[in-house]
């Protein structure tokens, strides 16, 4: 089992091709090789020429904490280059960032779900590399979610940061897939190569960590502050639709987006019995536990919540049944029935993503039909379904002739 920085540094065929470039590497602290190494450090001390560096959301440390929390450019104190925020003052990387090097390297762990902004991040030096006539490589890695497709698709008006292109919130795709699929939908001519993985088989209960989604042979490190677990990157194509909703995603917490909800009150037991009652079917593949804690920082900071934890881990998770999107639908769903004036969705004065005037929750689902059909109170799991599976389908014959593994 070899990822992508790993066989760039091991094979000499693909090490060559970078001698006599300028060479910069997109990271973050999850761009680490199999010995733990970090692709920066180890990409120069295989002596390749790497004249800048660039953090995505967060930072190339990891460092900061919530969206909309900026990173300001600096020089690495080591090796005196330049590293570049791509969440600061811009997410698109300016002529001056893209005329720092030849050929970009993109190693970003990902987690599978559109919303995560890496995969955005990926578009915009895609567009910018083929302004500026610039190559670039992604350094493949997993994606812990795995290939099953879940969502609507996002509709055209609700692009963003967190939506790049009409993709579901829960693509099944590699980012070294994402890119082949970027550069055919917006029709970008660029030079592109993946350098892709060597034996991971994503769907191979052999070959993947608890059964499935990551190899056995590699630990979870954070690609961000709030994705401490593998069982948080099953979870999260359902539980960031909190981010859009006044319920506690679990931020404050050790185990932030591992939960359905969190609030001081919510009876999280009813809302349980409620979601067996709506749609027993969408509550499969894991199991929920009602649970309680007390931020210490973000929504409800300081109050005791009541909420349901998620585990998709071990003996309760079931790879083919779990469908994260639809269960948290359904326990906003559950909510709405048992509490039908609460204030469940952030409102527009929340400004989301650097968008202006639209709900959160609607930029995140990249469109109103979650939200409409959890407020309407005569809509069925049945219409919800309706919904989401034709565009499903499509996506997933879309995206058959660009699978690399």
């Amino acid at each position: 089992m070899k990822f992508g920085i790993d066989r760039l540094l091991a094979e000499p065929d693909l090490k060559s091709a970078l001698e006599g470039k300028r060479v910069a590497l997109v990271a973050h602290p999850a761009s680490v090789t199999a010995d733990l190494n970090h692709s920066l450090d180890a990409l120069i001390d295989a002596g390749v020429n790497i004249t800048s560096a660039f953090g995505p959301q967060h930072g190339l440390k990891g460092d900061k904490q919530d969206n909309m929390v900026e990173t300001v450019d600096e020089t690495d104190p080591v090796y005196g280059i330049p590293v570049f925020s791509l969440y600061g003052e811009v997410r698109r990387p300016t002529g001056q960032m893209m005329s720092s090097a030849d050929i970009f390297l993109f190693d970003l762990q990902d987690l599978g779900c559109r919303i995560y902004t890496f995969a955005t991040t990926l578009l915009y030096i895609l567009e910018e590399a083929q302004k500026y006539g610039k190559t670039v490589w992604v350094l493949d890695r997993p994606n812990p979610a795995g290939r099953p497709v879940e969502g609507t698709l996002l509709e055209a008006g609700f692009e963003s940061f967190v939506g790049a292109g009409p993709m579901p919130m829960r693509h099944g795709l590699t980012m070294g897939e994402m890119g082949h699929w970027f550069i055919r939908h917006f029709g970008l001519d660029v030079d592109y190569q993946v350098v892709t993985m060597h034996d991971w088989q994503p769907e191979s209960p052999s070959q993947n960590w608890a059964g499935w989604g990551w190899p056995e042979d590699r630990i979870w490190i954070n690609p961000s502050p709030n994705a401490a677990s593998l069982n948080m990157a099953r979870a999260y194509a359902g539980t960031v639709m909190l981010e859009g909703a006044t319920l506690s995603e679990g931020r404050g917490t050790t185990r932030p987006l591992e939960i359905l909800f969190g609030a001081p009150d919510v009876d999280a037991k009813a809302v349980l019995a409620k979601m067996q009652e709506i749609a027993p079917e969408w509550m499969a593949g894991c199991a929920l536990r009602d649970c309680w804690f007390e931020p210490t920082f973000h929504k409800h900071n300081g109050h005791l919540c009541n909420a349901l934890m998620i585990h998709a881990e071990g003996r309760f998770y079931d790879h083919e049944a779990f469908r994260p999107w639809r269960m948290q639908a359904l326990a906003f769903k559950a909510i709405r029935n048992l509490y039908p004036d609460y204030d469940l969705w952030r409102g527009t004065d929340f400004k989301y993503e650097y968008t202006d005037g639209a709900l959160a929750i609607d930029i995140i689902n990249g469109g109103p039909a979650l939200r409409e059909w959890v407020d309407n109170s005569t809509a069925t799991p049945a219409d919800l379904d309706a919904l989401a599976s034709p565009g499903e389908a499509q996506w997933r014959k879309d995206v058959a002739d660009i699978l690399l593994y």
